[in-house]
């Protein structure tokens, strides 16, 4: 098999049964994938995600996932590591991404591909940084509470403020993941801030943390790495958000991995100062 061409790989749709693939070489390459992932993942959109196979067998990934009509979140690219360097990753590359069709396309890369990211038409917009690190045990901070149902419309309306799409057949998939804790800061009128905290193989991961400002941030993200209970979780942060970053440094996290944010082209205007922590790597 290591000799087979890239005329031998057959792309085809994956489907959720073909997730424990796809996650399990995530794991692999140390990228710690959340443990009730798919399901969120394949709620958004079902089409998305692809294998390449050569005589039936994986060897290789990538999910182009869809929201709305202008814009799509390429992840989970993935090549087994015996079969690297035979074209097989760029075939199911370019076969995922006519998926997108006109869509501007986003993506978090690990740094090492983006010059090959930038040939395929995508720009850095901002580095993004993953952090770790044990939070304080402790009860939630002031203002801050588990989210009950009737905070649900308020959090998808958040939520769409802080992303370049909305994606409501995701969020609500994420919400009621399997292990995810959703907490909200609420000043007594109206929502200033929101996070989740799911299990995670390595570690439990933060994500989103979005919130008006660094106090609410600060709130949530004690919170949620308080709700940890001593464990070691991890946050990606973007770089731009100086706040953020800062406040993951003051509590200790260090730097662990990084990824670069780049797009094919123009995304809707949203709130990039409230995001304190990217939902998640794979899809945006």
């Amino acid at each position: 098999m290591t000799s087979a061409a890239p005329q031998d790989l057959v792309v085809t749709q994956a489907t959720l049964a073909d997730w424990p693939v796809i996650s399990g070489w995530a794991a692999a390459e140390g990228w710690n994938p959340g443990l009730s992932d798919g399901p969120a993942f394949f709620a958004q959109d079902p089409e998305g995600f692809f294998l390449g196979r050569i005589d039936g067998e994986p060897v290789s990934a990538v999910s182009v996932v869809n929201y709305g009509s202008d814009y799509a979140f390429l992840g989970c690219y993935l090549v087994r590591p015996d079969l690297r360097g035979h074209g097989h990753g760029l075939t199911t590359w370019k076969t995922a991404l006519a998926h997108a069709g006109n869509r501007t396309v986003g993506l978090d890369g690990v740094v090492a591909q983006q010059d090959n990211y930038r040939q395929s038409g995508f720009e850095l917009a901002y580095r993004t940084i993953r952090f770790t690190g044990t939070g304080p045990e402790g009860e939630a901070a002031p203002g801050v509470r588990l989210a009950r149902p009737a905070d649900l419309a308020a959090i998808a309306a958040y939520d769409s403020a802080c992303c370049p799409a909305d994606r409501p057949r995701f969020l609500t998939a994420w919400l009621a993941g399997p292990g995810h804790r959703v907490f909200v800061r609420h000043d007594g009128e109206r929502l200033t801030g929101y996070g989740v905290i799911r299990p995670g193989l390595d570690r439990p991961r933060i994500g989103p943390l979005f919130a008006d400002t660094a106090e609410d941030a600060r709130a949530l993200f004690t919170t949620l790495a308080a709700d940890a209970a001593g464990r070691e979780v991890a946050i990606d942060v973007p770089e731009p958000n100086t706040a953020g970053v800062a406040l993951a440094e003051e509590a200790g996290f260090r730097p662990s991995f990084e990824t670069a944010r780049m797009y094919t082209g123009p995304v809707r205007a949203y709130a990039q100062e409230r995001v304190y922590g990217v939902t998640t790597l794979e899809l945006g």
